[in-house]
């Protein structure tokens, strides 16, 4: 069906501008308390938001028509809010945005102001408490106190599962006095965006041009497009298909309802589409059952599905390696160290952009590293032991994307290389791994927040060159090496809990691959034989939800000591052994659509469809 977001789009690319203020009306509450969660500044906050409604705006034409326009605004803010954090990081006369320890909210106390004290010194009393704590937890707060959300929006905003959210509201609840959190939202009640803000808005955007679209007559905006290419056809020559009449024959209208909706404060007629009609009675589960109605994705484009996702040759990495490990910021990932040549590490770091599928090199780590682990924490890379020439590490070194600089960190307790980390809650936890006296079960565990590491429940099979992912508030740590012995055996840890349960093995012994999680499962890729002496191919699938393994269709190219990053929705696999310099982008199954390319064939963008 057409969702009302698109409904609007429709109409402000066909001419009618005004339009595009119920959009602003419907998410200026949430673009703005995402601003306040980041920028900590009532005014900034409001001057950003601003701009990201100009921004999108601007660029609506471009919007996929696949894409959530939600998400696709969020990401605008994003980057908006940490342009303006640049820019003012750069001014000479501006205060820096470290973070400060948040231990000190444990003793901070409002109990100085009275109640005849003016609102807004307690206002900048809760700025302040704000202020001391991590991002992460700051978010969360403002957008559920302050912004008047509910879990699952902000999970939807930040990117996360329901289950993160609620544990960030619980542990930052714990760093702030009660006081605080009762004075939130009346305090900041008086700090809303009213429709002013919106009257602004169209103000502005009155002087802005973009082309309008053409109505596509024949095609209905419900109707997918391959679907409409199906129609051209049979205007042609109707005889090359038969349809059988299941219900709503396929040149039927399409049905609609008309319903008053309210968004944000300005209530408006709106047509709600109805479902796309069945095309054949044959069209269904694809295993010759009864019909069903096609989904989101299917209705959009029809297109087969080839078993397994698909891949795609991206550019190379600028420098060969393998050993490396990867980490993603801003949907940027950041390639960093390895190993050229046996005995050989280095300390180079490379940002490649998926979405110009273009390299730039970017400033070296202070130490050479190779089978390390490289994780993301409220926009910093914390690159995590390995090793050199002089052996296991233990240094920890953070990474700062927008000051293009490292800095030193402290060290992990147990010095090791080819272990595995994970990050969960805004917390990096080490496992696994070998030193100079052999293979480790220690797991670790650090808080960028604190700089602090602390030691948790080992886990049960101490194992080297295996890897560990994170999915739903739970690491999985799979397969590995031991003296003379792959591993097949795959063990769940629970952060809160601190424990550890056995779960189904792997369908092969692995050791060496890379891992990402994507649409809720978790993705191995490659991996070496049992031996040692040979790089597979192979890709496998496990599903936590089920304990269940599934084989998919092999990688193009054999690959061992490789990384994997995903990047809306899409694994990018770089480098390996110490001669590739290899990028292969993987897109699952779900994600089709995407894959597809339709360049001269089908309208990608709401703006390629303007009339030319």
């Amino acid at each position: 069906m057409q969702t009302e977001d698109s409904y609007f789009i429709q109409k402000c690319l066909n001419g009618e501008s005004e339009a595009f203020g119920f959009l602003v009306d419907k998410y200026k509450a949430s673009v703005y308390y995402f601003l306040l969660s980041r920028l900590r500044n009532v005014q900034d906050a409001e001057d950003v938001s601003q701009k990201v409604f100009i921004r999108a705006y601007e660029r609506l034409k471009h919007l996929r028509r696949w894409e959530s326009f939600a998400k696709w605004l969020y990401s605008i803010a994003y980057t908006q809010s940490r342009n303006f954090i640049r820019e003012k990081y750069n001014r000479p006369d501006c205060e820096s945005f470290e973070e400060q320890d948040p231990s000190i909210m444990i003793n901070h106390s409002i109990d100085s102001y009275n109640e005849e004290q003016a609102i807004e010194s307690i206002k900048e009393t809760i700025e302040e408490a704000l202020s001391l704590l991590p991002e992460m937890y700051r978010e969360v707060l403002v957008l559920h106190y302050i912004g008047g959300m509910q879990n699952k929006e902000i999970a939807v905003i930040l990117g996360t599962s329901i289950d993160n959210i609620k544990q960030r509201l619980s542990r930052a609840r714990l760093m702030l006095k009660e006081e605080v959190l009762a004075m939130m939202s009346a305090v900041y009640d008086q700090q809303k965006l009213t429709a002013k803000f919106t009257f602004h808005i169209m103000d502005m955007i009155k002087k802005l041009k973009i082309h309008p679209v053409s109505t596509t007559n024949g095609v209905p905006w419900g109707l997918s497009l391959a679907a409409g290419l199906i129609i051209a056809v049979m205007s042609i020559n109707p005889t090359l298909i038969q349809f059988t009449h299941i219900g709503t024959p396929i040149y039927a209208p399409l049905l609609g309802e008309t319903k008053v909706l309210k968004i944000g404060e300005i209530p408006v007629d709106v047509v709600k589409i109805s479902n796309m009609p069945f095309l054949s009675g044959k069209m269904g589960n694809g295993n010759g059952g009864e019909p069903q109605k096609p989904d989101i994705q299917n209705a959009f484009f029809l297109a087969p599905k080839g078993e397994g996702g698909t891949w795609a040759k991206k550019t190379d990495m600028p420098n060969p390696r393998g050993g490396l490990s990867s980490s993603v910021v801003n949907s940027k990932i950041y390639a960093i160290g390895g190993m050229i040549a046996v005995g050989t590490a280095i300390a180079t770091m490379d940002e490649y952009d998926p979405a110009t599928d273009k390299w730039t090199k970017k400033a070296d780590m202070s130490t050479v590293r190779v089978h390390f682990s490289a994780n993301t924490v409220n926009g910093k890379i914390y690159a995590i032991g390995g090793g050199n020439l002089s052996g296991p590490l233990a240094s920890v070194e953070e990474y700062d994307p927008i000051a293009d600089k490292w800095t030193k960190k402290a060290d992990m307790p147990t010095p090791r290389s080819n272990f595995s980390a994970s990050v969960v809650d805004g917390k990096i936890y080490a496992i696994g791994g070998r030193n100079n006296n052999g293979h480790v079960p220690a797991v670790e565990e650090y808080d960028p927040a604190l700089d602090k590491w602390t030691k948790k429940s080992n886990m049960s099979k101490a194992r080297s060159y295996f890897t560990a992912c994170a999915l739903n508030g739970k690491i999985y740590a799979l397969g590995g090496w031991i003296p003379n012995e792959q591993l097949l055996s795959v063990e769940e840890y629970d952060p809160i809990a601190d424990k550890w349960t056995k779960k189904t093995d792997m369908l092969i012994t692995n050791s060496a691959f890379a891992i990402c999680a994507l649409n809720e499962k978790i993705y191995v890729f490659g991996g070496e034989t049992p031996d040692g002496a040979t790089p597979i191919s192979t890709v496998f699938e496990y599903d936590p939800n089920t304990d269940k393994w599934t084989k998919m269709p092999d990688m193009p190219i054999a690959r061992a000591f490789t990384s994997a990053s995903v990047v809306n929705g899409k694994a990018y696999i770089m480098g390996g052994s110490t001669d590739s310099t290899t990028v292969e982008e993987y897109t699952p199954e779900d994600l089709q659509i995407s894959a597809i390319s339709p360049q001269g064939k089908l309208p990608t963008s709401w703006g390629d469809l303007k009339s030319r």
